[in-house]
């Protein structure tokens, strides 16, 4: 999955919080000063392209709705930094956490003991 940029991030983020919108509803999210109307409704189209969002077509206008959750994407986004970056290793990503004191030994083992119980 592609990772988002931050404008896309944004964007997706309003989606999550308040459900199917269109760009007009989406740009009243913004404050002042808000990005042009022909900018958001760019990048929703992208979004759309990407896999991002669907939409719901009424009259000349388009309806759009996260196709994705955010607990889905931030999954994906984990999965690939531990495959880009620690060999798709899990180990290594535990192990690094623990050499830069990221987390301690006394919550590594309440997790093992976590992990044992589930």
């Amino acid at each position: 999955m592609k990772k988002l940029t931050n404008k896309e991030k944004e964007i997706m983020d309003l989606y999550w919080q308040h459900g199917p919108m269109f760009v007009r509803e989406l740009l009243e999210h913004y404050d002042e000063p808000r990005p042009h109307f022909n900018t958001l409704s760019t990048l929703v189209r992208i979004l759309e392209k990407h896999g991002f969002l669907d939409h719901k077509r009424y009259g000349n206008t388009f309806q759009y709705y996260p196709l994705i959750s955010e607990a889905e994407y931030g999954r994906t986004s984990i999965a690939g930094v531990i495959k880009n970056y620690f060999d798709d290793s899990y180990k290594k990503v535990v192990s690094s956490f623990v050499k830069e004191e990221k987390i301690s030994i006394e919550e590594l083992k309440e997790l093992i003991k976590e992990i044992e119980n589930a």
